[in-house]
């Protein structure tokens, strides 16, 4: 099942290892971006960081099967890099759920929204598009953060 879908430039990093992956309880971490799969590196160093009882997938967005990781029982944790990513994951049949803003960096048109997500009008015009699709979509860096919804 997927518990939460994450939006993060960084993907794996220390507040999803410490405080995400223990608070949902995760059992695997799929990170669906184009980038990371193709860069062993990367992978290599992103594997190493996730505790080994915690199953790590780094996938191109359009080889994750969404509809068999939302039906098992597996508790799993999607990472995405950019709100576009999200989109893309969505036409690859993510299915409606929560969307956590994590981290989007600032960039130029992009206007702050938290602390540390910054969305340019197109962003939002996505979001707004993924939410009328069912998503829901808040702004939340860590589980101890009360969720701020997206207006």
């Amino acid at each position: 099942m997927i518990v939460l879908t994450r939006i993060d430039n960084r993907l794996i990093h220390g507040q999803v290892i410490e405080a995400w992956l223990p608070h949902l309880g995760i059992k695997r971490l799929v990170v669906a971006d184009d980038a990371a799969a193709e860069d062993a590196l990367v992978k290599a160093a992103m594997q190493l960081a996730v505790p080994s009882t915690v199953e790590v997938r780094l996938q191109h967005i359009d080889a994750v099967d969404f509809a068999a990781l939302a039906r098992d029982e597996v508790r799993t944790l999607v990472l995405l890099r950019e709100v576009s990513s999200a989109v893309a994951a969505r036409e690859h049949g993510l299915p409606p759920g929560p969307l956590n803003l994590g981290n989007v960096h600032a960039g130029p048109l992009r206007k702050a929204v938290s602390r540390s997500v910054f969305l340019s009008d197109g962003e939002r015009a996505q979001l707004s598009s993924l939410s009328r699709a069912g998503m829901v979509v808040a702004v939340q860096s860590v589980p101890t953060e009360a969720p701020l919804p997206l207006t």
